[in-house]
C-alpha cells in the first residue's frame, strides 16, 4: 500500500478541490467524484484500484451510517414511521422482487434466485448519496426526512434479501420457515444488540472519568462494535448501529459535556467528510477492474441490461410513492396518520425520483464469491457486478442533475413550517432570555446586588442580548451562569419534544449556541 502513498494523497487532494468546485457551482458533491474517478481511472499509469468488500462494510459502513443516526431527528423519523417503515421494508422487497422478475424474464441465463441476489444488491436506496444531494437541494422538512429515515434502514433489508438469496442461489434450496426465522432474529436481534451495547457505552461515560479527547475516541469506538457484535450474532450489523446511534445521540445532553458535544461535531463531520468522498471516488476508479471481469459477455449488451434495471428500479419506486399517498388517503379514515392532507402528485414523483444508489450496493456485489462450493464459477457474478456499477452510475449522475431542475420546475410547498427561520430565532431567543430572567430572578435573587456582572447579565437578558461577552471574576458567578444555562438547555429539550412540528434543526443550533456559551465560560474561568 506505501508504494501507492502519493497516489492516495492526491486523491484526498483532489477530493478537497472537488467537494469546494462543486459547492462553488451547486452541484451535488457525489455526482463531481464519481466523474473525476471514472475519467482518472482512464489515465495510463494509473494504479488500479479494487474494492475490497470487508473494506466498506467494516471500515465505511458503521461509522457512515453511525454519524447519519446522530444527524437524524428522532422526533421526525417516529412523526413520520409508517412510510419510513414501508420504504425501507416493504418497497425494498417488492423492489428485489420487481428486479428479480425481470431478470429472470429478459436476462439470460438469470434464474429467480439470482434475479433476488441482484435485486437485493440495487434495491436499498444510499444513505450517503441522499444525504449529500439533499444537502443541495430544497426540499420541504417531511419529505428530507422521510428520505434519510428510510436510508439509514433500507440498507438491513437489502443486505437480508440479499443474504438469502445468496444461499438460494449457491444451493438451489430456500426454506421459507428457517428464512422468516432468520429475518426475525437479524431484526430484533439487531435492535437489541445495538441498544444493549449503546447503553454500556453511555454508562462508559458518565462513570469513567473522561474528557473530551477520550469521549470523542469512545464515538469512535461504538459504532464498530455496534456491528461487529450484531454481525458474529448473526444479526443485522446496519440495525444495530442506527439503533444505537439514535439512542446515543436522543441522551447525548445526559452524558456528554458541552466541550465533548462541540468537538465531537467537528472530528466527526471532517471525518464523514472524508469517508464520504472516499467512498464516491472509489466508485468511478474501479470502472477498469469491473470491466475486465465481463470476459466474454458484450459490454453494450450488458450496458443495456443496466439501463433496463434502472428503469424498473425508478418505475417501481415512483409508483410507490403513489401507492403509499393513496394507502395514507384510504388509511385516515381508521386510525391518526401524520398527516390526513393530501400531498398533490408531485410529491410521491420527486420522492421516486430520489432514489440514488451508492458504495453499500457495490460493495454488496463485489462480496459474492468467485466460486460455488463445489469449485464452479458463481453464476453470472460478473454480469451482476456490471449491471450494479451502471445502476448507481446512472441513479447518481441522472437522478443527482436532475432532481435540482424537477424541484425548480416542481416546487414544493413545506405546509410543516410556515414561518421563516429567522422568525423563530427570533421567538427562541425572546424565549431563552425569558427562562434566564425568571431562573435569577427565582433562585438567585439574594446574589443580584452581590455581583454586580450577574446584574448585567439580568439587565441584557431583560433586553434579550442573549450573546453577551462576560468577564468571569468569581467561581460562585461561573457556577450560577451554568445552571442558567442548564435551565435554558431543558427547556429548549422539553420544547422540542413537545411541539410536534417545530423543526429540530432549529432547536439543535441553539443547543449548540448554549454550548458555545458554556466552553467559553470554561475557557475565561
Amino acid at each position: 500500500m506505501l508504494e501507492n502513498f502519493e497516489f492516495y494523497l492526491f486523491l484526498v487532494l483532489m477530493i478537497t478541490m472537488l467537494i469546494m468546485l462543486a459547492k462553488k457551482i451547486q452541484v451535488a458533491y457525489p455526482v463531481l467524484l464519481v466523474l473525476a474517478g471514472l475519467l482518472i481511472s482512464f489515465i495510463p499509469g494509473v494504479p488500479r484500484i479494487k474494492i475490497e468488500p470487508e473494506l466498506i462494510f467494516i471500515l465505511f459502513l458503521p461509522p457512515l451510517l453511525y454519524e447519519a443516526a446522530w444527524s437524524t431527528s428522532w422526533k421526525e423519523l417516529w412523526r413520520w414511521r409508517r412510510i419510513i417503515f414501508s420504504f425501507a421494508f416493504v418497497v425494498v422487497f417488492f423492489t428485489a422482487l420487481s428486479v428479480a422478475i425481470f431478470a429472470n424474464y429478459f436476462i439470460p441465463g438469470f434464474s429467480l434466485a439470482l434475479g433476488f441476489l441482484l435485486g437485493g444488491i440495487v434495491s436499498p436506496p444510499d444513505a450517503v448519496s441522499a444525504g449529500a444531494i439533499l444537502k443541495f437541494v430544497k426540499v420541504p422538512k417531511r419529505l428530507a426526512s422521510i428520505l434519510e429515515g428510510e436510508s439509514l434502514l433500507n440498507d438491513a433489508s437489502s443486505l437480508i434479501i440479499f443474504r438469502f438469496a445468496m444461499i438460494a442461489a449457491a444451493t438451489g434450496q430456500f426454506v421459507w420457515q428457517e428464512a422468516a426465522g432468520s429475518f426475525v432474529w437479524m431484526c430484533i436481534g439487531g435492535v437489541g444488540i445495538g441498544l444493549a451495547i449503546a447503553y454500556v457505552f453511555l454508562k462508559m461515560h458518565k462513570i469513567l472519568p473522561t474528557d473530551s479527547n477520550t469521549d470523542i475516541l469512545l464515538t469512535f469506538i461504538a459504532p464498530f462494535s455496534m456491528y461487529l457484535a450484531a454481525e458474529q450474532l448473526h444479526a443485522s450489523g446496519v440495525l444495530a448501529v442506527v439503533s444505537g446511534g439514535l439512542f446515543l445521540s436522543y441522551r447525548s445532553h445526559d452524558f456528554l459535556s458541552s466541550a465533548s458535544r462541540i468537538r465531537t461535531v467537528t472530528v466527526w463531520e471532517t471525518f464523514v467528510f472524508l469517508l464520504n468522498g472516499i467512498v464516491f471516488m472509489l466508485i468511478g476508479l474501479d470502472l477498469p477492474e469491473i470491466v475486465s471481469g465481463l470476459g466474454d459477455t458484450d459490454i453494450y449488451t450488458a450496458i443495456g441490461y443496466g439501463i433496463a434495471v434502472t428503469g424498473v428500479l425508478v418505475m417501481v419506486r415512483v409508483l410507490a410513492g403513489y401507492a403509499a399517498v393513496i394507502t395514507t388517503l384510504i388509511m385516515r379514515n381508521f386510525i391518526t396518520v401524520a398527516d390526513a392532507q393530501s400531498p398533490g402528485w408531485k410529491t410521491p414523483m420527486i420522492i421516486g425520483w430520489t432514489g440514488m444508489r451508492g458504495v453499500v450496493s457495490l460493495a454488496a456485489a463485489l462480496s459474492i464469491p468467485l466460486t460455488l462450493s463445489d469449485g464452479t464459477p458463481f453464476p453470472q457474478r460478473n454480469l451482476i457486478l456490471f449491471i450494479t456499477f451502471v445502476v448507481i452510475l446512472l441513479t447518481l449522475l441522472v437522478q443527482g442533475l436532475t432532481l435540482p431542475i424537477l424541484l425548480k420546475k416542481f416546487p414544493l410547498i413545506d405546509r410543516d413550517f410556515v414561518r421563516s427561520e429567522k422568525e423563530i430565532d427570533y421567538e427562541i431567543q425572546n424565549n431563552l432570555a425569558q427562562v434566564a430572567v425568571d431562573k435569577i430572578r427565582n433562585d438567585y435573587a439574594n446574589k443580584i446586588e452581590s455581583f454586580p456582572i450577574l446584574k448585567d447579565q439580568l439587565e441584557k437578558y431583560e433586553h434579550q442580548l442573549s450573546s453577551s461577552e462576560i468577564i468571569i471574576n468569581y467561581v460562585e458567578y461561573r457556577n450560577i451562569y451554568i445552571d442558567i444555562l442548564e435551565t435554558q438547555r431543558s427547556w429548549l429539550i422539553n420544547k422540542n419534544r413537545q411541539e410536534i412540528l417545530l423543526d429540530e434543526e432549529i432547536i439543535k443550533k441553539h443547543l449548540r449556541l448554549l454550548d458555545l456559551q458554556e466552553e467559553r465560560l470554561n475557557l475565561k474561568s
